[in-house]
């Protein structure tokens, strides 16, 4: 049996198919993290914790030694939004800031950042926020 080929991730619909299965319908806020290499090659999916109903922290430290550690060259973020609302938020938006300028002094891509509610999803990409 062949080994499955790489799973790359080059477009926000790519990321969307895969957080949107593991993060719709959580009663909860959670975020994921994707770790790509160079050729946006997955490395590994992370869990960074799990929030409150209405809100979770960003752990930005946490999120900058685990790219690290991985050696990842760029990260797709993902959380939920289970209060069904799909705009970020402000803290939403200034957290992802700190991590894609801190990333960037470290040479690590924040290639976007999804938000999961109400049956929709959003991108900050797309939206102009990174």
């Amino acid at each position: 049996m062949a080994a499955a080929a790489p799973r790359i991730v080059r477009t926000a619909r790519d990321a969307a198919c895969l957080f949107e299965p593991r993060l719709v319908g959580r009663r909860r806020e959670a975020l994921l993290i994707a770790h790509l290499a160079g050729e946006r090659r997955l490395l590994r999916l992370t869990e960074e914790g799990r929030g409150e109903a209405g809100r979770i922290a960003l752990p930005v430290r946490a999120i900058i030694a685990d790219a690290m550690r991985l050696e990842s060259a760029g990260l797709i973020l993902a959380h939920c939004h289970p209060s069904g609302e799909p705009e970020p938020s402000h803290a939403d938006i200034v957290a992802t800031r700190k991590l894609r300028e801190l990333g960037a002094a470290l040479g690590l891509t924040l290639h976007d950042h999804l938000i999961f509610a109400g049956g929709e999803c959003r991108s900050f990409r797309a939206l102009g926020l990174l």
